[in-house]
């Protein structure tokens, strides 16, 4: 059984804003001269917490993502466990040696150089001139800095400075690393370079505590995930399941949570929906490319000849992802299955909607969005990028081989 090497309970943080009494900059000026004491009575102070009863557990070894809104407090979280703030209240356990790249311009001396930089942070690291020596010159090929190693770093780029900062913090070998937006500073080859090596600590056994914005990321390195909402932890689970769960509330702003035509008595409406085969934990989790049942009911109050029915998957964007009408239906009076059977569902993981409509000769009967939404929490085999991911979510055998002809042509 893994250890736990951060042991988080209650942590909260409050900060104050200092708020200035209307009249401008002269009156205040004017009123502190008359009454510096009254004029100080004048400011009123506002509390607010960015962080609130915060309590979690991670293992030697894990992987976990932090998700949020910005301003959730993910930063606040990951500054408390880095020791950079103190907590209002509550305590955090770490047993280990800790690496946190937080923040461009947090844990670097601006005045000495990347030289410098590299060894003064493994110091702090408590690793010995050896290590960090034996290490330097990987280091520094990671971060492509071979020209620049000797410039003071207040000289560097946002991505030079990044580059460097995330080549320390990788190679010299915390055994708690704490990432936060790292990966959204540089070029799209850079931030596959980053993503090769936190793979790579991930393997080694290391302990890591992500914060990205590109879900994908997390897809792909993240065992769980925590979802921090307002200050507050909203949901703690597997990776896929909370990065659904997040995509669909994010979407879910958008528009209602359910629409239906209209809510007075009708001759049918569709009641409930699931997912009938493959049987999971839950009816509306989708965790695997095997064949997929879907089921409708539908409640019908009155008989209905010459019936049409027509379904729609929409995803989180309200994009049509698949449709289909069926016509001329007879239906009784009474509940109904309406079954539609899938080879497979090969869906990027996130989250989804059915909308399901009956009508008759007569006009609508019933039109409506299904609730819960379908989460998909299928491995994922998408670009780690989110803006290069598309609709489908498919599984493919990838090889290269020297082209037989031009082979053949070059031994002639």
């Amino acid at each position: 059984m893994s250890a736990t090497v951060i042991h988080a309970n209650s942590l909260s943080k409050r900060y104050r804003r200092g708020l200035q009494a209307a009249g401008g900059l002269r009156h205040s000026l004017e009123a502190f001269v008359r009454s510096p004491i009254s004029s100080l009575r004048g400011r009123k102070e506002e509390f607010f917490w960015a962080l609130k009863d915060v309590s979690l557990e991670v293992q030697e070894g894990e992987v976990l993502g932090l998700i949020g809104r910005n301003g959730a407090g993910k930063t606040t979280l990951l500054k408390i466990l880095s020791r950079i703030t103190r907590p209002t209240s509550g305590f955090a356990e770490i047993h280990g040696r800790v690496g946190s790249l937080l923040e461009v311009g947090i844990g670097f001396h601006h005045e000495l150089t990347g030289r410098e930089n590299t060894f003064l942070s493994g110091a702090i690291l408590g690793m010995g001139k050896a290590e960090i020596t034996r290490k330097f010159d990987e280091i520094v090929a990671f971060a492509e800095l071979e020209k620049f190693i000797d410039t003071p770093v207040k000289h560097y780029s946002s991505g030079m400075y990044v580059r460097l900062a995330f080549a320390v913090a990788a190679h010299l070998e915390p055994e708690i690393l704490l990432v936060d937006e790292v990966l959204a500073v540089g070029d799209a080859r850079f931030q596959k370079k980053c993503l090769g090596k936190m793979g790579d600590v991930a393997r080694a056994g290391r302990t890591v505590v992500l914060v990205s914005h590109q879900l994908n990321q997390i897809r792909r390195l993240c065992h769980r995930a925590i979802w921090i909402d307002g200050g507050t932890m909203r949901q703690n689970g597997t990776a896929a399941e909370v990065l659904s769960a997040y995509e669909v509330a994010m979407s879910s702003g958008d528009r209602p949570s359910a629409a239906r035509a209209n809510d007075v008595a009708q001759k049918a409406r569709f009641v409930r929906w699931e997912i009938a085969e493959p049987r999971g934990k839950s009816p509306h989790v989708l965790d695997s490319l095997n064949p997929v049942m879907i089921r409708f009911v539908l409640d019908a109050h009155e008989s209905i000849r010459r019936g049409v029915h027509g379904v729609t998957l929409y995803n989180a964007e309200r994009q049509i992802i698949w449709g289909r009408a069926t016509y001329e239906l007879e239906i009784t009076q009474g509940l109904h299955e309406f079954t539609y059977e899938f080879p497979m569902l090969p869906l990027r993981p996130g989250g989804y909607t059915w909308g399901v409509s009956l009508w008759d000769d007569d006009g609508l009967i019933d039109m409506s969005d299904l609730v819960p939404d379908m989460i998909v929490s299928t491995e994922s085999y998408q670009h780690p990028l989110d803006e290069w991911s598309g609709v489908l979510n498919m599984p493919c055998a990838f090889s290269v081989r020297a082209h037989p002809i031009l082979q053949n042509s070059g031994e002639r």
